[in-house]
């Protein structure tokens, strides 16, 4: 078949059509995946300078439906070439980063086949080595190399050993909280006396319910959709999706839970909701890991995306961290918070909205049950002073009204003319009760004064797709639609974006 692999692209990872039957074009079938291991291999050589075979590389996958073929594809490409193979059959995408700094496994790389929350009919691949995730450049010359469709047989063929990886990493994962809680009357079960309720949207995270969370005492009853099933039937396993966490909100209050936690398909985001109902995702999960982190760090750079609420950054300031405000894109955050470390800026935490958290202290890794992890530890404590852990975030100043939209410009060199929007934007925003909030990565972020819809908006290009994403938040309700009816004149003057959705 023929397959236009730059496509395949999607930033940092690869994703692509995997299945079928769902109006798209299939571009990621089994042979496919093969050439891009052979693209992976070969990058590796040459970073690492050494051979095939001697490279050492794990393989994983989460709950989807083509993943166990995808995964038997790209098996037969690394062991044909004279590799090590761990096959980690369902595992998550941290975990499997993990396979490359743990001391019984040390390997070269690793690759996870996932596409995140993508509906059923995606799939795609995520590439480790110890350094962490591979790069947009890495990612090029991957699917550079992949698109020569080029092979070969080594005299030696690579063995496979099956291992379990998520038992190993759940231990891990318990022994952090242990340790960290440092319980006083129950030290291997911290947990006990919490009804804990995990809500895995039927994707790989199910294993911390009973893995983690009953080992060490809580009581999961309530948990839900832990089973893996790639046509995810109960709703997409994302913790921003608005169904998805009024799902485990109604767990949470049905079965009196003490927590609820969500993940996405593969780990490597979460969220939480409080034993009240109170959805702690977006900026309240960056606040409350960021209050954790400023405990432990005092004075540290606490690194976000662009689209952060005026009142986060309010609260990080006041909680004695520093607030820095960057791009959208998990990879974006965690680099610059490495940038930072690297000229000595103390920088513990990188933090999207969008629930990628990555911690200094595990190696910048977004890593949803690692996160859930720190959070657990804090709860325990916080317990043991009567204290619940909602109060960690008691002083979030949230906005009234939030809206988004994605406005899309139908031009074929879009980036030129969104690009040309964004800086004629920067000269209509000069005028009374707009004001220009300094420091800027991407786009332009326009503060508005009481009159003026008491609140903010940002306009910026959409980091893959020809769209201008507008984010709007006030502080008074009606405040956004008077934002609104305020940009509609500029956004008008534009015939080829798409912005009846904003009328």
């Amino acid at each position: 078949m023929l397959v236009d692999y730059e496509k395949l692209q999607n930033g940092s990872d690869i994703r692509g059509i995997a299945i079928g039957g769902a109006g798209k074009k299939v571009n990621l079938v089994p042979q496919v995946a093969k050439f891009i291991a052979y693209g992976f291999v070969r990058m590796l050589e040459n970073k690492i300078n050494a051979k095939a075979e001697n490279l050492k590389i794990a393989v994983g996958i989460d709950s989807r439906l083509s993943g166990p073929d995808l995964k038997a594809a790209v098996i037969e490409e690394l062991t044909d070439l004279g590799c090590s193979v761990y096959d980690c059959s369902m595992a998550t995408t941290p975990a499997m980063f993990m396979t490359t700094v743990l001391e019984n496994y040390k390997c070269d790389g690793s690759i996870m086949i996932t596409a995140s929350h993508l509906p059923y009919y995606y799939n795609g691949l995520k590439f480790f080595t110890k350094e962490g995730g591979c790069e947009k450049e890495d990612i090029q010359n991957i699917l550079s190399i992949a698109s020569k469709e080029e092979s070969y047989n080594s005299a030696n063929l690579g063995e496979v050993s099956k291992v379990d990886l998520i038992d190993e990493y759940s231990k891990i994962l318990a022994g952090m909280i242990r340790r960290g809680a440092d319980a006083k009357v129950n030290y291997d079960k911290p947990l006990a006396g919490f009804k804990i309720v995990v809500d895995a949207g039927n994707g790989a995270g199910g294993f911390f319910a009973y893995k983690v969370l009953k080992t060490l005492g809580a009581d999961i009853t309530g948990s839900q959709f832990t089973d893996p099933d790639g046509t995810f039937p109960n709703h997409i396993p994302n913790p921003e999706n608005k169904e998805a966490m009024e799902s485990i909100r109604n767990a949470v209050l049905e079965n009196r839970a003490d927590l609820g936690i969500i993940f996405d398909t593969d780990v490597d985001r979460a969220a939480i909701v409080d034993s009240h109902g109170m959805e702690i995702n977006k900026n309240a999960l960056i606040a409350l890991i960021s209050s954790i982190v400023l405990e432990e760090h005092p004075n540290s750079i606490i690194v976000t995306d662009s689209i952060t609420s005026t009142g986060l950054g309010e609260f990080i300031n006041k909680s004695g961290g520093i607030h820095h405000r960057f791009k959208r894109g998990y990879r974006n955050v965690i680099n610059e918070a490495v940038r930072l470390n690297n000229e000595g800026k103390e920088s513990d935490l990188a933090i999207e909205t969008s629930g990628h958290a990555a911690l200094k202290e595990n190696y910048f890794l977004d890593d949803g049950a690692y996160l859930i992890a720190k959070i657990l530890i804090k709860m325990a404590k916080l317990n043991a002073e009567g204290k619940r852990i909602e109060s960690l975030i008691k002083d979030l100043k949230m906005p009234c009204e939030s809206t988004d939209f994605r406005i899309e410009i139908r031009k074929e060199n879009f980036r030129e003319y969104g690009s040309r929007i964004i800086g004629d934007l920067e000269s209509y925003a000069n005028r009374t009760g707009f004001s220009i909030v300094p420091n800027n990565y991407e786009g332009i972020r326009v503060a508005c004064n009481k009159a003026n819809g008491d609140g903010w908006f940002l306009l910026r290009l959409s980091l893959h797709e020809p769209v201008l994403a507008l984010n709007i938040e006030s502080d008074t309700k009606g405040g956004t639609q008077i934002i609104i009816d305020k940009l509609l004149p500029f956004l008008e003057k534009y015939d080829q974006l798409e912005i009846s959705s904003i009328k």
